[in-house]
């Protein structure tokens, strides 16, 4: 859904996402994340966002945004990568100081609790956030962030 986001400071148009958001832990050597990405890229997978860290002894964790979950969850199935699944909001839009404080700001307002935050500047005078909830709370969050 696209929506417009009003600010301390005007108006602010932001495209915000209810997406799928996937997780999956892998043995943590040199190569198992490229064997994992490389299998996604030839399955044709189109990633919103992706992000991996070491999660405990010999292990990683890898977080995954889709575009299509269908086509993703065939694709790690073929390469025999166990996934869970969760709810996101994916936002973006033009860049400034202060965007994801906004964001985090209003959420906190409604009373809804964030699981985790990752956010990028994309250089180009936009930015990207992934905001991890409950899944109940996604598409509330959705509708108090896009309410004016």
């Amino acid at each position: 859904m696209t929506e417009e986001i009003r600010l301390s400071d005007g108006v602010l148009a932001e495209e915000i996402r209810v997406v799928e958001h996937y997780s999956a832990w892998i043995l943590n050597k040199v190569g198992e994340g490229a064997r994992v990405l490389g299998a996604l890229r030839d399955a044709g997978v189109n990633l919103i966002a992706f992000w991996g860290y070491k999660h405990g002894a010999g292990r990683a964790q890898l977080e995954f945004i889709p575009e299509d979950s269908a086509t993703f969850v065939a694709a790690a199935k073929q390469a025999k990568l166990r996934v869970s699944k969760s709810t996101a909001l994916y936002i973006h839009g033009d860049d400034r100081p202060g965007a994801i404080a906004d964001i985090l700001t209003k959420l906190a307002g409604a009373r809804i609790s964030v699981a985790a935050v990752q956010a990028v500047c994309s250089g180009g005078g936009s930015y990207g956030t992934i905001v991890s909830l409950p899944p109940a709370a996604a598409r509330k969050a959705a509708s108090v962030l896009a309410a004016a």
